[in-house]
């Protein structure tokens, strides 16, 4: 097959290589399928270590598989069970595809031949625990790990190899536990979801399977595909899957676990992402902000008065400057009551009311007239000046039997005259 593990110590053969598999035609890959020239094929095989990627899976989880577009990798739960897996066994003969499989430990108990052509044609088997309970959400962590034992001794016991047991967990129902997986990454074991399901576990019909499989790759464009080799619907449905797939341009991927003599793929971070971002997409996240390490921790004291060249005893809490100014000011003599006195009919009085402010204005007037101007006159004037600062109104004058004498302001303007 092609890109099935071959290691370049160069770069350049590296890119190469790569190049070749991302340019390479459906049919490039078909030739390796004898008897069969229009099969799809495997497009290449990638090595992953559990211990850097534990969790994979877009349905549950922020990472999946390092595929490029239009990279699809076919897996299948709960069997093996007879009837229906060797069917799904021989279309993927057929197509020289290659799958990953989780095993209930009950099925190979039963049935370990089954597990056996699993491996012999090539294809990754991990597990699935012993009885599929849909409760890893909530079991106890003790349950939940002999559920897990059961399905590996079982699956590892039916094989004549037990090295070719993948270290490769997919949760029931995906009803993933924090302390499930924590376990399983413990122990050095990947947690797999899936990107896409077809709902064959469901009752619905193939072709709605088929449906439901094609319409969700091409909405992500790659990724990991949940079906079930159990299922009567999905023997039905996966010639017609396989073909739309071909037909569109899809490739498949293998995927096996990392060993000594096997090093996981080379990639980037990045590549683990479904949908990476680009440089030409804005990414609102900045960098989180460093750790640094200090090379001594030891923290200066705190200055004493006596490095402030105070004095220990009564320190005053306010600066010196500002305890200077509190003095002097304490020191100034309090204003007697004399500088706030304005005697009676000044001019300060006068412009208190609007009539007074009139009066004040012709007194000002008359002040700034010669001397020889006065006269009687200017008598006159002051008098009625005085007359009107000093008018009482009507109302009072009545209330205390005085006569009324109205003051108009027309008529004093007409003897100014």
């Amino acid at each position: 097959m092609i890109g099935t593990g071959v290691a370049f110590r160069t770069r350049s053969w590296t890119v190469l290589l790569l190049g070749l598999l991302t340019t390479a035609s459906p049919a490039a890959f078909a030739a390796d399928c004898p008897g069969h020239p229009d099969a799809l094929g495997t497009s290449r095989t990638i090595v992953v270590d559990p211990h850097e990627h534990p969790r994979i899976g877009t349905m549950q989880y922020r990472e999946t598989l390092p595929l490029k577009d239009h990279e699809v990798v076919l897996t299948f739960d709960d069997g093996p069970l007879p009837k229906n897996s060797n069917q799904v066994l021989q279309i993927l003969a057929d197509e020289c595809i290659k799958a990953t499989f989780f095993i209930i430990g009950e099925q190979a108990k039963a049935n370990p031949e089954g597990v056996r052509k699993l491996v012999a044609a090539g294809h990754t088997v991990g597990t699935h625990s012993m009885t599929h309970p849909l409760t890893f959400n909530k079991m106890p962590l003790d349950k939940a790990e002999a559920q897990i034992n059961g399905g590996i001794e079982w699956t590892s016991a039916a094989m004549t190899d037990p090295s070719k047991l993948a270290p490769f967990f997919r949760i029931p129902g995906l009803m993933r536990a924090e302390g499930v997986e924590n376990l399983l990454i413990s122990r050095g074991i990947q947690v797999w979801s899936a990107d896409f399901p077809a709902d064959d576990w469901r009752h619905v019909s193939p072709d709605r399977v088929y449906q439901l499989a094609i319409q969700r790759l091409e909405a992500k464009g790659k990724g990991i595909l949940l079906l079930h080799d159990i299922q009567a619907r999905t023997v039905a449905a996966l010639p017609k899957i396989i073909r739309d797939l071909k037909a569109r341009g899809y490739r498949i991927v293998h995927v096996v676990p990392a060993t000594a003599d096997r090093p996981a793929t080379p990639t980037m971070a990045v590549e683990w992402l479904l949908h990476p971002p680009t440089e030409t997409t804005p990414i609102a996240r900045w960098p989180a902000v460093p750790n640094f390490v200090f090379t001594q921790t030891e923290r200066l004291p705190a200055p004493g008065l006596a490095d402030l060249n105070a004095q220990a005893a009564h320190q005053p809490l306010l600066p010196r400057k500002t305890i200077a100014q509190a003095d002097v000011a304490a020191t100034l003599p309090a204003p007697g009551r004399d500088l706030f006195a304005i005697p009676e009919g000044s001019i300060e009085v006068l412009l208190s009311t609007t009539l007074s402010r009139r009066a004040a204005t012709r007194l000002a007037m008359a002040a700034e007239t010669p001397h020889a101007a006065k006269g009687k006159a200017a008598r006159v004037q002051a008098r009625r000046t005085a007359h009107a600062a000093h008018a009482v109104p009507k109302h009072v004058s009545q209330a205390k039997g005085a006569p009324p004498r109205p003051t108009r302001v027309a008529s004093l303007k007409k003897r100014a005259q």
